[in-house]
Parts: structure tokens; sequence; C-alpha cells
């Protein structure tokens, strides 16, 4: 579940967190080293910001979640744009996924699996127990481990060696520590994904299917099993535990396929013409595969401009499933990129009806909004949503510009000083917050307060850092 890395151990900006008494850290102190975490995480991996594939594996996450005791503590599950097959667990409840690891997977039950033993490496509190030694240390070792114990690297024993020379040989002691508790992570785990109604026995199976794979991936694409140590004794020992677990079966997602396939979109698009690898994938399918490949096919024909023949392949999909909101943020995008903005703003609508502040519908209506001159609608959208939902640096962003294009200039900058400081740009956020406040008129004190009290907040947090 650990990784070894040496990444970004200098940007990484950590609260206090906590004494030297041997307690474990609070779910509060957790949290705050997890924001910290995420925020370091974006500005040293690539996150992958799809919405549809956010909103996805964030699906995924809580429907186990549903059947966990999570102790009160906040999750959020993000994806990892790296062809590497790996996942881990930060502190405060941020789960990472690997792109390469999605793709390999061969059925949801198996993704889940990977999702189930990570939440309970959070749930049991074997990375608070790891980080309340690491507490005891200077804010700089701390930061050294947490880059060094979680964020990965391709090269493990340069970072073994970089976590050596800073703390001495004690993060040795604690990526042992992590590892002796992966059997109680697949027990808990494997409990968690028959109760919430996948097959358990897909957590042995997927761990057997990667050892055989070895063959095929170098160290570096494996890295779940450098980070995972997969033996025969725990394959064995989940397998046991799998049949000795009844479940009701439920059939998997088919946003699962569809997932799958953006990826695979953008996998092709990058390397092979998609139309014709698609093209002709769906003459070749049977029926099971055939509505994911026309998704696949629509989506490369979108990328290759042929709109009409895109507008064809998705409309078959939606005459037989029309209910389906992938289907339907598909053709809104045909529509927008062929320039029919009304069409594409009817869909949106229509759909928004029936999913209020859905992520990925959210972010393209109001990107549609903001193309058609309908800014202060594309605020009032954005802002409402914030109000309801959990904040991503996309959001901000798309709300910065619309402020800025209905002429809000401060809140613009207000926006911008978010996104940057979820991004891990704290000094970038503090500047944009003081342009904000200068801008601001002399007779608004409110607003000047409620810019100025964030602003000394991040300020604060800065000094914090450097202090100690």
């Amino acid at each position: 579940m650990i990784n070894v890395c040496t990444a970004s151990v200098r940007a990484v900006e950590l609260p206090s967190i906590g004494d030297s008494s041997g307690r474990f850290l609070s779910t509060e102190e957790e949290q705050r080293l997890g924001d910290a975490f995420m925020r370091n995480i974006r500005q040293t991996l690539t996150i992958n910001d799809d919405p549809e594939i956010n909103e996805y594996i964030q699906s995924l996450g809580y429907r186990l979640l549903a059947n966990t005791d999570t102790g009160g503590r906040k999750f959020t599950f993000f994806v990892v744009e790296d062809p590497s097959i790996n996942a881990f667990a930060g502190p405060g409840g941020y789960i990472g996924i690997n792109t390469g690891l999605i793709l390999i997977t061969e059925n949801e039950s198996e993704l889940a699996s990977v999702t189930a033993h990570e939440i309970a490496h959070v749930t049991q509190r074997h990375l608070a127990r790891a980080f309340e030694a690491a507490s005891k240390m200077s804010v700089p070792a701390t930061a050294a481990i947490l880059a060094a114990l979680i964020l990965g690297n391709k090269d493990g024993q340069l970072g073994e060696a970089a976590i050596a020379a800073t703390v001495a040989g004690s993060a040795q002691s604690q990526i042992n520590f992590t590892r002796a508790n992966e059997e109680e992570a697949d027990r808990m785990g494997i409990q968690v994904l028959a109760k919430s109604g996948f097959d358990p026995r897909s957590m042995p199976r997927f761990f057997e299917r990667l050892q055989q794979s070895t063959r095929y991936y170098d160290n570096q694409q494996m890295e779940f099993l450098r980070t995972h140590p997969v033996t025969v004794s725990r394959i064995a020992d989940t397998t046991n535990r799998a049949e000795q677990l009844s479940y009701q079966p439920k059939q998997d997602n088919s946003n699962y396929a569809l997932i799958k396939t953006r990826l695979l979109v953008d996998n092709k698009n990058n390397t092979l013409n998609g139309v014709e690898f698609f093209a002709k994938s769906l003459s070749d399918a049977n029926t099971k595969d055939e509505y994911a490949l026309r998704y696949g096919y629509a989506l490369a024909l979108l990328a290759d401009n042929k709109f009409d023949d895109a507008r064809k392949q998705i409309s078959q999909l939606i005459k037989k499933d029309p209910e389906r909101l992938a289907y339907q943020l598909v053709l809104a995008k045909v529509e927008m990129a062929d320039g029919n903005i009304n069409k594409a703003l009817k869909i949106y609508s229509e759909n928004f009806k029936l999913y209020p502040h859905n992520y990925p519908l959210t972010i393209l209506y109001a990107s549609a909004l903001i193309q058609s001159g309908q800014s202060e609608n594309a605020v009032n959208l954005l802002q409402e949503h914030l109000r309801q939902k959990i904040s991503t640096p996309r959001i901000y962003n798309l709300l910065a510009q619309a402020e800025t294009e209905a002429g809000h200039l401060v809140e613009a900058h207000q926006a911008l000083a978010e996104y940057h400081y979820l991004n891990g740009q704290t000094r970038t956020a503090i500047e944009q917050l003081k342009i904000a406040l200068n801008k601001a008129g002399e007779n608004d004190s409110t607003r000047k307060a409620r810019i100025q009290a964030r602003l000394t907040q991040l300020q604060d947090e800065i000094k914090q850092s450097v202090s100690q």
C-alpha cells in the first residue's frame, strides 16, 4: 500500500500534527494533514480531471463506504494519470487509483477490491499510526516521510536511501509496519466487498492475475506488487476468506465499462487512429461489449471532428437507453462542437432537472453557458454547486472564467486563489487574494474583511510551514 519516493519533499507545506505524547493523530489532525497531502499530490502527479471519470470513481468509493464504519471520516477518491498499475491511500481519506490499474481490471468487482483494500488502510488507522510516529520529528522530516511513503517514485531503492538519510533509518520500520497490516486490509476489504454486492473472490483472483502478469510488465509498471507484496499464502488466505462469505451479486455498473472506454479512447487517440480501432472492434464485438465500443466509437469520431457520424453512433445508444446520462453528455458535446449551442444547452438543461448538480453535468453546462454569453447564469450555477458539493480545482477555475466574463473581477481573483490553493500553490493563491483586495471598493467593507480573513489564513499557513 505504501509507495517510496523523494518527489517534491521541498514543496510540501504541512500543518503541525499533534504532540509527542504517544497518542494517535486525531481525526481532525489527520484531515488537516490529508488536505495538505492532497495539495502536494496535485503539484507532483498528474490528476485526471475528466469530470465523468471523477464522478464514477467517487460513486464507486461511496458505494463501498456505505458498508464501512468510517468513524465519521470523509473520503475523497481520485484518478492519477499514470500507466503504471498502482493505488494508494493517503491521510485524511484521500485514495488515488492509477489509470493503469483501472485499465487492467476485467470487471468492476476487481476495481472495487483494490478500492476496498485502500479504504481499510484508512479506517483501520494504519496510516494515522505511522504518521503519529512521524509527528514526533521535525516538520521537514515529517514532510520527507509523507512524500517518501505515499507519493511514490519509479526508483524505490533511491527513495528508501533518501528516507534513511533524512530520518536516520526510522522510515524503514514504518514501511514494514504498514506492510504488516496488508492482511488486515485484505480481511476488512473483502468483507466490505461482499456487503456491497461485489464478488469477494475478485480480490484473490486479481492478486493472482497480477502476479502472473509480471512476465508481461516491467517493474516500473507493476508498482502495485512492489507496494502490496502478493505471496502464495496471501492469495490462499484471501481465497479461503472469500469462499466463506455470502453476497447478493449485482450486475456490474455499466458505467464501469464506459469509464474504461473513456480512458481507452484517450490512449488510442494519443497512440494511433482511435476511429479505426473502435470501428474494427465494433464490427468484431459480441452483444455484451457492443454498447461500450459504440460509446468509444462516438467519442473517437467526436475527437476527429466527424460530428455527423458521432451523432449517429451516440443516437443509437440513446434510443436503447435514453436516461443514461453519459450518452446524453456525448450528444451535447457533439452539438457544441458542431456549433449548435442552443441544442446543447437544451440537453444540459433537461438533464440538469433530472440530475441536479451532477458534477460532470455541472462542468459541461456551465462551460456551455459561458460560451453562449450567459456568464451570470454560469456563475450562479457554479456557486450553488460549491455550496452543495465538494470543491475541486476545476470548479474554481471555471468559476474564475465565468466571473471574469461577467465582469466580476474581484470574485474572479478570489476563485483563482482557491484554484491555486487546492493545487498546492499557496503563495500564488495569496497573490491572487491581494489583487482581489486591491480591486475591492473602499466602501465594500464586508467583502474586504472576508478577503482579508482568507488572506491572513493562508499567510499563517506559510509562516507555520517556514517556522517549524
